[in-house]
């Protein structure tokens, strides 16, 4: 029986302060690289547990996310092989940092401005990066609420048969969530920027 193809499904955090953007630089199996802070959706959460989950653990602070910037659909060629990533791209607010060690492969965080980050192009995970930063200079923004995620998906089961949501149900937000609310203070400086 032939498996199905599916793309890698991943989340990603578009945060600009003052007109630059934090990024995370990585060990790769292709050298140093930059990306927004993001990673892949794991088993049993919803995409904005799984966008402030890896803001966290890249960067060491709360995010709290406000809008989605864009869906986005692109092939990777990297040493390893090509893979082809879904990814789901959020705006919103940086909260405070947290007592948490950044994950194994971040080098650091740093803050860049578009025009940076356009000159070290050759140093982008994806080309999702700059896409990301370029539709968010474009003013692309989209309620939170187009994203719902039915309980099952959260290994919650699901009595047979079930009627279709109502407008405004079926959408889960974590505990996490409410606790990341913007702080009313800048946070202090990431952990490793350069």
């Amino acid at each position: 029986m032939r498996s199905r193809w599916k793309p890698a499904v991943t989340v990603a955090a578009v945060i600009e302060r003052d007109g630059r953007f934090l990024l995370v630089e990585e060990r790769t199996p292709e050298g140093l690289k930059l990306n927004q802070p993001a990673g892949h959706l794991e088993r049993g959460e919803g995409l904005l547990e799984a966008c402030v989950r890896e803001v966290l653990e890249e960067t060491a602070h709360a995010f709290t996310p406000q809008y989605l910037l864009g869906v986005y659909l692109a092939r990777t060629e990297a040493a390893r092989g090509a893979e082809t990533y879904l990814r789901f791209a959020f705006g919103g607010e940086l909260g405070a940092r947290l007592p948490q060690r950044l994950d194994r492969g971040i080098v650091r965080t740093l803050w860049l401005t578009a025009d940076e980050l356009r000159t070290r192009s050759a140093q982008h995970r994806s080309v999702l990066v700059m896409r990301c930063v370029e539709d968010y200079l474009a003013g692309r923004r989209f309620p939170l609420d187009l994203i719902a995620v039915d309980p099952s998906a959260l290994g919650a089961p699901r009595p047979h048969p079930s009627p279709p949501p109502q407008a405004g149900e079926g959408v889960k937000r974590s505990a996490l969530l409410p606790a990341l609310e913007p702080q009313s203070v800048s946070p202090p400086p990431l952990a490793g920027e350069g």
